[in-house]
């Protein structure tokens, strides 16, 4: 019983420590006809160009991507041919409403779908954020 306990004390320092660098805004995204917010990492990033923009944080010594974490605490293991597509399109979210597993061609169609999109400007370039990974705490 004792290690349930801890493994709940656990994940829930994991949580904790993950909202204490987000913050929730109203970007406009809609999801099932009701406005959703994001939960946008104000922390460390994986950097700027081609597969940057995610947030990322130190988790037991290893530097790890904040949504992958969400994800997982609320969905249960992620397949390693798969992969979590941000519905609202914004790599800094780590909402749970936003994270959905898909395959990699379809992660790839919506890309492509999205950057064919007029005046397509992804959010995560107009949210970034400063600090190097090693600025994450322990």
């Amino acid at each position: 019983m004792k290690s349930i306990q801890m493994k709940m004390d656990r994940k829930q320092s994991i949580i904790d420590k993950i909202f204490a660098r987000v913050e929730i805004k109203d970007l406009g995204f809609i999801l099932n006809g009701v406005i959703s917010p994001c939960h946008i990492w104000t922390g460390p990033t994986s950097g700027e160009g081609k597969g940057g923009g995610y947030g990322r944080m130190c988790l037991d010594g290893q530097t790890v991507a904040v949504h992958l974490v969400i994800y997982t605490h609320y969905n249960g293991y992620i397949p390693s041919k798969k992969h979590i597509d941000h519905l609202c399109n914004n790599r800094l979210c780590c909402n749970e409403l936003h994270l959905e597993m898909v395959t990699p061609k379809q992660n790839q169609k919506r890309r492509i779908t999205r950057t064919r999109e007029k005046n397509y400007v992804p959010i995560y370039n107009q949210l970034r954020c400063d600090g190097p990974i090693s600025d994450a705490p322990n």
